[in-house]
């Protein structure tokens, strides 16, 4: 009885040393540094369980058991806790780093920035063609109705989501800044600004300009002068796309509600999608008495008060146009 006592006692210890080398192996190998050269960025697809995940680990060279992984997870209670999606894995993570990255949810962060002054068609092509994103886009938006910006997305989000994203945010721009506009402005619906503000958007690329080209097209809706936006008359011509074409004297007789030359006031939806600039400055024109603009050769425009300040600055833009 001794004899077998003494027996089962040395079998437990060294049972007991085993368990612990194994455990302590376990511990050095989940905790140590990986062969990862650089840092890198993995995608993990949705529906992928932990072990699916030690595969993808050892292809990137994060771990080399995967058992070690699964055994690690399964120990610091992080087997249910991995999620899918985009992260970055640093130099020489460790699989207990990779595993907690994973476990955070701080996906990569992507971003997609739409320009100012597109259609809506254009900004659903842009958004068709980014990568990372995935579905369809159910229906394109009518113009107007989406707010150019920079917007942050993780891979494997939806494109319906960023239009999505755009209908509200410019939602939430246009009741917020509609109730501080100036008073006595020629309209009375935050539609009709939207529509300003389109044309203005399409006029000029240089911010600067924009509040005195909204005054301008202001103070001509106040004296009832037509707009004579050559913008309004290229989506008159071609509301489906934009006109790949310089506009003629023949395209400034278009019949279209959309042509300002021969329709007055304002088109009866907008032409683009304004950004955030353009809007504040039709809700905030500039306060002058010019009610003419024409380019100026040097990316801006010429501004005057008379027919015969314009007529001059009209043939000074000629002469730069044809190079004299």
């Amino acid at each position: 009885m001794k004899r077998f006592l003494l027996v089962l006692g040395f079998l437990c210890i060294t049972a007991a040393l085993t368990i612990g080398g194994a455990a302590v192996y376990v511990y050095v190998r989940y905790t140590s540094p990986s062969k990862l050269v650089q840092g890198s960025d993995i995608v993990i697809p949705q529906g992928t369980g932990v072990r699916g995940i030690a595969d993808i680990f050892r292809r990137e060279n994060i771990i080399q058991e995967p058992l070690v992984f699964l055994l690690g997870v399964r120990i610091a209670g992080l087997d249910r806790s991995l999620r899918a999606g985009e992260y970055h894995f640093p130099a020489r993570v460790s699989p207990k780093q990779a595993a907690e990255i994973l476990a955070s949810g701080d996906t990569v962060k992507r971003f997609v920035t739409i320009p100012e002054g597109l259609r809506s068609s254009e900004i659903v092509g842009r958004i068709n063609l980014v990568d990372g994103l995935t579905g369809e886009i159910s229906d394109i938006p009518p113009d107007g109705m989406l707010l150019p910006e920079t917007y942050q997305f993780s891979f494997g989000d939806t494109k319906q989501s960023i239009i999505d994203r755009m209908a509200a945010a410019h939602d939430a721009l246009v009741a917020q800044l509609w109730p501080g506009r100036e008073a006595n402005l020629p309209f009375d619906a935050i539609d009709e600004a939207i529509v300003l503000a389109s044309i203005v958007e399409r006029e000029t690329g240089v911010a600067a300009e924009r509040p005195r080209v909204a005054g301008v097209f202001v103070n001509r809706l106040r004296m009832n002068m037509r707009l004579q936006s050559d913008p309004t008359v290229a989506y008159a011509i071609s509301p489906n796309e934009p006109l790949d074409r310089a506009l003629t004297r023949a395209d400034l007789k278009f019949d279209s509600p959309y042509n300002t030359y021969v329709s007055a006031g304002l088109p009866p939806g907008p032409i683009t999608n304004p950004g955030r600039d353009a809007i504040f400055a039709v809700l905030h024109p500039a306060e002058t008495d010019e009610i003419y603009f024409v380019a100026d050769g040097t990316g801006g425009h010429a501004f005057a008060r008379t027919l015969e300040e314009h007529n001059r600055n009209v043939a000074r833009w000629r002469r730069i146009r044809d190079g004299q």
